[in-house]
């Protein structure tokens, strides 16, 4: 099975399994996703949505949150991790935003990537989610189960992995398959213990043929 066909199928089971997949973080607003995905990093989904109420009813526009004090975001955001840094990447991130794009968050991956703080997988989930563009976010999950399934060999690099799946996933299946890649990733491919027996891509997945193989 080519690649291609590969991906096909896996998106099409992905899709049967999964049928209302979305983006875990919660938002109202564009501005509100890019915040929470900077808040993300090395915490968990759950506990940023827990915070982010919080830095919304005291800042709850571009505005607001562009005049803010740094150190009150990061009174605020603390408990997310990295506080310092976040903090002043949301304030730049905000800043930038209101004085060049007028309180809009840019539709644009090349107009995304200049604002402080945002990398591809913050914009690729803009594009995807608020835009409706064709959009692969390279998070954990994505890369992880991309290399597991055989749909890329050995490739951890988020951009390399991007660039890789644009070759073989069809552009309005992207967002959803990134999307699904999440719930599946922690459903059922889970890091450090698969439930390879129960998964609906077991006979078409590298990793679970190679374990197979060895276990015979």
């Amino acid at each position: 099975m080519t690649k291609k066909k590969l991906a096909l199928e896996v998106i099409e089971r992905l899709k049967k399994e999964y049928p209302t997949s979305h983006c875990t973080l919660a938002y109202d607003k564009a501005w509100q996703l890019l915040v929470s995905v900077r808040l993300a990093a090395q915490c968990t989904d759950k506990r940023v949505d827990m915070i982010t109420p919080l830095l919304y009813e005291k800042f709850p526009t571009v505005k607001a949150l562009a005049e803010a004090p740094v150190e009150e975001i990061e009174k605020i955001v603390r408990p997310c991790g990295l506080g310092k840094s976040k903090a002043r990447d949301i304030s730049a991130c905000m800043k930038a935003i209101h004085e060049q794009y007028n309180d809009c968050v840019p539709d644009t991956m090349e107009a995304l990537l200049t604002l402080p703080g945002v990398g591809r997988k913050s914009a690729n989930l803009v594009l995807g989610d608020v835009y409706g563009k064709p959009a692969i976010v390279t998070d954990t999950h994505c890369i992880r189960l991309s290399n597991l399934i055989g749909l890329v060999d050995d490739i951890k690099d988020p951009a390399k992995v991007e660039k890789e799946l644009w070759k073989i996933v069809p552009p309005d299946d992207g967002n959803d398959l990134c999307h699904r890649f999440v719930d599946h990733g922690r459903a059922v491919c889970v890091a450090r213990s698969p439930k390879c027996e129960i998964c609906c891509l077991n006979d078409i997945c590298k990793y679970y043929k190679y374990n197979k193989k060895a276990r015979a």
